[in-house]
């Protein structure tokens, strides 16, 4: 990992206390002060990483003093304390360089959190509803909020899809990696020989556009209204409120009929149609920065298979960074945390080492 030099050091600290010292004459008119404070806020954190560095250093430098001193107690204890110092220096190094990191635009912004049974008929339906219970449930741990937007309930049980929004601090920083194939193995209910099966559902985790991010003009936009129907046919009203939005420049089709109103049905397919269309002009740009390369832990390709949940060992493995638990009856009640942690720890050491290598 490339050492921080004390120039770039010294610069992050003079622009916190420059900022500081703008924010404290009063004088900034009220967009001039919104924009500093948000400034502020954001290099907080890395100043007081930058700080701890210098710190360190300093300190080691006066131990490298000490150590070269003619007292040999002095030069022992002074040794000693060099050791824990470079230890803790390291640690402070590396949180520094982590804090410098490009950062996602979108961590901070709510999720549209979307799950499809895939292979396995009502076994897979069924999966997909344990996993969207394993996320709420998780999104409970984090006092996140969790709306549904639009499900088709499986026969079976579960779900043959289900879409929600999630909202709450930092949703898609951190599930943005659940992105790609999950595959369940496990004997069904209805499987009399105790044969295990294989399912699969996808998924797919997408930071939620507000109207400033995607401008979309109504005459790009075909809207159908008709009845929403309910299982086997039956009408769940006798209104025309469901909704059919295609938007004709991509060809994306979005269907919303949950709600008995066609407004708010048109609001939550606006809002679905406006999060691909942010997703898919981010994979563009992402392209566009890193060629055909695609990060190990953060492609997000959802024919990718990531995950594997097999219940006979009682195990969890993340395929993209062999990862394996003895605790899916925990991660399935929404402790996700070890696994989470270890996807993001791998890819801000991915980063890092693609930072080091430019």
């Amino acid at each position: 990992m490339t050492a921080i030099s004390p120039d770039r050091i010294a610069q992050i600290e003079a622009r916190r206390d420059e900022l500081q010292a703008l924010m404290a004459t009063g004088e900034l008119p009220g967009d001039r002060f919104v924009a500093v404070s948000k400034e502020y806020a954001e290099l907080e954190p890395v100043a007081e990483a930058a700080g701890a560095v210098r710190r360190l250093r300093a300190e080691a430098e006066s131990l490298e003093d000490m150590s070269q001193d003619g007292d040999e107690e002095l030069r022992r204890m002074a040794a000693e304390e060099l050791h824990e110092n470079r230890e803790r220096l390291a640690a402070a190094e590396r949180a520094l360089a982590l804090a410098l990191l490009p950062r996602d635009a979108a961590d901070e912004r709510p999720a549209m959190l979307e799950i499809r049974a895939g292979t396995g008929g009502d076994e897979a339906a069924l999966f997909a509803g344990d996993l969207f219970r394993m996320y709420q449930r998780y999104a409970d741990h984090r006092g996140w909020r969790v709306e549904m937007i639009s499900a088709s309930v499986s026969d079976a049980g579960g779900f043959k899809e289900v879409v929600a929004s999630v909202t709450g601090q930092g949703v898609f920083a951190r599930l943005k990696f659940e992105s790609g194939v999950h595959r369940v193995q496990r004997v069904p209910v209805t499987e009399s020989g105790g044969r295990i099966h294989t399912s699969a559902a996808t998924v797919a985790v997408l930071p939620e556009a507000e109207e400033v991010d995607v401008q979309i003009d109504d005459k790009d936009l075909r809207i159908d209204v008709y009845r929403s129907s309910g299982p086997g046919g039956q009408s769940v009203n006798t209104t025309d409120s469901a909704v059919r939005i295609t938007h004709l420049p991509t060809g994306l089709v979005v269907i919303q009929q949950d709600e008995k109103s066609q407004h708010k049905n048109k609001a939550k397919a606006l809002k679905v149609l406006r999060t691909r269309l942010y997703e898919a002009e981010r994979e563009r740009l992402a392209s566009e920065r890193s060629g055909t390369r695609k990060a190990m832990v953060g492609s997000g390709d959802r024919s990718e298979r990531i995950r594997t949940y097999n219940f006979p060992q009682g195990r969890v493995t993340d395929h993209r960074i062999n990862l394996t638990l003895h605790r899916l009856p925990e991660i399935l009640e929404g402790e996700m945390e070890e696994l989470i942690g270890a996807l993001i720890a791998e890819d801000e050491a991915e980063r890092l080492a693609t930072l080091d290598a430019a």
